[in-house]
């Protein structure tokens, strides 16, 4: 044997002992997802109002008054109603939600849009520069606002503790299975962790319709590694 052919046959052993090295080697497990059951939370339009906007539209000093809770802590739907004037139109007993905050912020759909004649952005709660403007029309009196209506984008609360135990983060956006009759996946779902809060995803009307969603209704959120905020 020349030491061409014994060069050939030694690469030819090394092959062979590396493929076969890589065949006991068991193959690294794929990181699974990190799925949880979360309750439903379907929110018509409403508004958040603050003292000063209060005291216009519904007379100094005057308090809310609890129509019913909401599932997240220390919230209520108020027996108190607004109208919201745009430039095409109105929409009228628009309730508000309380209790009583430092910025006046009013939550539509795309289609109260419409019909508004305002074109509100996509965005989380209290994120309202550059939104558009709208009248709010109360029992004693009426304000206009230069800013504050957005359509709330889609998002998920939960606790600390229970975000921890799924591995996720405030601000983290991961993926919603929904099983029902239209069905299907929604992405982009914000995740936010506040220490008061109770584990719901709150979307609104034309998604809840769009996916064939009601209150109460269970969702699968899915955490994926390479989708985070």
């Amino acid at each position: 044997m020349n030491y061409t052919e014994q060069q050939a046959e030694w690469i030819t052993q090394q092959i062979l002992q590396e493929l076969a090295a890589t065949k006991r080697a068991p193959a690294p497990e794929a990181a699974a997802p990190v799925a949880l059951d979360i309750p439903v939370g379907v929110s018509n339009r409403h508004v958040h109002l603050c003292r000063e906007d209060m005291d216009i539209l519904f007379g100094y000093g005057s308090t809310l008054t609890r129509f019913k809770a909401v599932k997240q802590p220390g919230q209520y739907a108020a027996e108190e109603m607004v109208t919201l004037r745009g430039p095409k139109g109105d929409v009228k007993n628009v309730r508000v939600l309380g209790p009583l905050r430092n910025t006046t912020q009013v939550e539509i759909s795309v289609a109260d849009g419409f019909a508004l004649g305002v074109k509100a952005p996509v965005r989380m709660s209290g994120d309202l520069l550059n939104s558009p403007g709208i009248e709010i029309i109360g029992p004693k009196g009426r304000v206009v606002k230069q800013d504050g209506t957005i359509v709330a984008w889609r998002h998920i609360h939960i606790s600390p503790e229970e975000a921890e135990r799924h591995g996720l983060r405030d601000g983290m956006e991961i993926d919603v299975h929904i099983d029902s009759s239209r069905g299907g996946m929604l992405s982009h779902v914000v995740v936010r962790v506040s220490a008061d809060a109770v584990l719901e995803m709150h979307i609104d009307v034309e998604e809840a319709n769009g996916f064939g969603l009601r209150n109460g209704d269970t969702v699968r959120g899915v955490k994926q590694d390479v989708r985070h905020g």
